[in-house]
């Protein structure tokens, strides 16, 4: 009698297919495909969860830029003035306040700057 294997590899295939779900044409239901889909995927999510840290602070940084420019301020003067004058507010926040409290920006550009 021949013995095989395909109890575990149906599963390992469910498994793989199981990630895959939601693509589209072959690569979710064509192993060989899939196997690279997936794989590719991953390599993706990987690299972009570092990169997401760099576009969010870009983001950030000219959010207040817009912000200073409209008070005629340079962000790397406004940033070496609040280092220089010891107010530590990070760059998300200060996006923020400058996109919703504008008053409270503002508060914060004055205190840096005087």
């Amino acid at each position: 009698m021949r013995v095989t294997n395909a109890v575990a590899r149906k599963a390992r295939h469910n498994k793989l297919f199981k990630l895959a779900k939601g693509f589209k044409w072959g690569r979710k239901n064509v192993y060989r495909l899939a196997l690279n889909a997936v794989t590719k995927s991953g390599q993706n999510s990987y690299r972009d969860r570092r990169r997401k840290k760099r576009t969010f602070r870009q983001l950030w940084i000219i959010r207040i830029t817009a912000a200073l420019r409209a008070q005629g301020k340079r962000y790397s003067e406004f940033m070496n003035k609040m280092t220089t004058n010891q107010i530590i507010v990070n760059r998300k926040m200060l996006a923020e306040l400058a996109a919703n409290q504008p008053e409270a920006f503002n508060a914060i550009v004055e205190k840096a700057y005087a």
